[in-house]
């Protein structure tokens, strides 16, 4: 069973040592190969893929009361106790959801977290004969790297495709408007209902979890690297969200000065310029005003909003930090404590 899940070229190599010095390798053994990795990583984990379907209540105008409207997506069983893991847009605000297995067992699940400042969500069902998939490790992904994706889509039970890894590191944006990063991109194929799905390597091992595909494009497709859906999903058991730091500012990227930066040393070509301070929070509290440029947090380089979001992070939360900002033509550097959000503001 082990040879099954051997990678692509392992096999080829396999192959090419039966043969004589200079015999090419047929066209029929390299797919043989290419057949054996995605047959072994579908067999592997298919049984963890579990088909989510939720129900949303839709708001009615008038007297007439909501009437609840379906939905579907994919999961996959990564506990021996029941957690499932799939996407927050799946079952954020859902008011039921029924998981239903590939050997046709259909169980009520309750919601433990969602984030969909990262497109996660952790559900939970009874621990009764679960198969569960092995996570791997997407920050070992290599470009042109061999993936299958195992889902729903289109309520298609347990639909199988297969890719490539078409870039590794990229960027997405959620919903709320918060940058997802370690996204691995993909061409194996995805549609709806797949969303929540494994995105599984030759081996059998989840590197991803499927999240979205840009339309009417084809053969764009996008998964959240399992190395940030551990973490998320961690969070989420222990503490049913996902606990950021906030430090009650409003701002906008803007690009910096060549002076400024020449006068002070920064490399940066861009920062974050206040345009609004909350009161009794603790930006205020450290002394930063509307129109300082942040620039620096907790000694790393502070580009955008969207670098000062990634600082902004569970270890960050009341520990005593130096913020950067330039005011006018000074530099000032302010001591901070970040404090817990309930939101996804800076």
């Amino acid at each position: 069973m082990q040879a099954s899940f051997d990678l692509i070229s392992e096999d080829i190599v396999a192959a090419t040592e039966t043969k004589p010095p200079h015999s090419p390798v047929h066209d029929d053994e390299l797919l043989d190969a290419y057949s054996r990795a995605v047959t072994g990583a579908a067999e592997k984990v298919g049984p963890a893929v579990v088909s989510v379907e939720v129900r949303h209540r839709a708001d009615r105008r008038g007297a007439r009361p909501a009437r609840e409207v379906p939905g579907s997506g994919s999961g996959f069983v990564f506990t021996p106790d029941g957690f499932v893991l799939t996407n927050s847009h799946v079952v954020h605000g859902a008011t039921r959801i029924d998981v239903a297995f590939a050997d046709g067992r259909r169980v009520q699940a309750d919601l433990v977290g969602d984030d969909p400042g990262t497109d996660l969500a952790v559900i939970r069902v009874p621990p009764v004969a679960l198969n569960v998939a092995e996570l791997g490790d997407s920050s070992a992904l290599r470009v042109g790297q061999l993936v299958v994706a195992i889902g729903n889509p289109l309520g298609f039970q347990s639909t199988v495709t297969a890719g490539v890894v078409s870039a590794v590191g990229r960027s997405f944006r959620s919903v709320g408007g918060r940058l997802i990063d370690d996204v691995i991109q993909t061409d194996a194929a995805l549609n709806p209902g797949n969303s929540g799905g494994p995105l599984v390597d030759s081996r059998g091992r989840v590197v991803g979890v499927n999240t979205a595909v840009i339309l009417p494009a084809q053969g764009i497709c996008f998964a959240v690297g399992i190395t940030t859906a551990k973490f998320v999903a961690g969070q989420l058991i222990r503490h049913g969200r996902i606990r950021r730091g906030r430090i009650g500012v409003a701002g906008q990227t803007i690009p910096l000065l060549r002076l400024a930066q020449r006068a002070h040393g920064i490399g940066a070509k861009s920062g974050v310029l206040v345009t609004g301070v909350e009161p009794g929070s603790p930006a205020e509290r450290a002394g930063v005003v509307s129109g300082d440029i942040i620039v620096d947090f907790d000694g790393k380089a502070v580009t955008g909003v969207d670098d000062l979001h990634r600082l902004l992070v569970t270890e960050s939360i009341d520990a005593r930090t130096t913020i950067v900002v330039l005011r006018k033509a000074d530099r000032l550097e302010l001591a901070i404590v970040p404090e817990e959000s309930a939101t996804e503001t800076n």
